[in-house]
């Protein structure tokens, strides 16, 4: 690196000189942070169009998060700072982790949610609105639409979530070290 002079602007990094910056664990918390938001995202929408599983009003709550976690993980590996690109999606993880908790607890019964049932009307071009909302289910919060070994899907997103954006952090963390 060579010395600025005064009166001399400061040299531009390019985003390629930063991605070399990156360490092999900063690395791999970019790659978790976009690969975790994704893979939960296609797995709720997989269930719900897939095998029919309507989200209630607190599941949609929980994807949001994913869906700025992706943003944040793209612009990591496009754009610098990288390092704050991956730490807020792993905080978005954290946030849609908190919220799972929260959901899974509704579920289970620890305490009482704060919606009690919600639709998702799709939207289909051409189609009777009133139809549409007669058609839909109605979902509740507080029903686990699906258990596997006691675990709800809220609670899967809990776990996964927590511990890809602990991860993420941990491994940012390690980096600088």
């Amino acid at each position: 690196m060579q010395p600025i002079r005064c009166g001399e602007p400061a040299p531009v990094r390019s985003p390629v000189e930063s991605k070399a910056a990156l360490g092999a664990r900063a690395r791999a918390a970019r790659g978790l942070v976009l690969a975790v938001p994704a893979a939960l995202l296609a797995g709720a929408y997989i269930s719900e169009y897939g095998f029919g599983l309507y989200p209630c009003e607190m599941c949609w709550w929980q994807r949001y998060p994913h869906f700025a976690a992706l943003g944040f993980a793209a612009l990591a590996f496009l754009t610098v700072p990288a390092r704050l690109w991956i730490a807020l999606a792993a905080v978005c993880l954290l946030i849609s982790a908190g919220l799972g908790a929260f959901h899974a607890g509704v579920e289970y019964g620890w305490w009482p949610g704060l919606t009690s049932c919600a639709r998702v009307v799709p939207s289909e071009p051409g189609g009777s609105a009133l139809e549409a909302i007669m058609n839909t289910p109605l979902v509740s919060c507080d029903q686990p639409q699906w258990t596997l070994a006691g675990i709800s899907l809220a609670g899967f997103n809990f776990l996964f979530s927590a511990a890809a954006g602990l991860a993420a952090l941990v491994l940012l963390g390690k980096d600088r070290a």
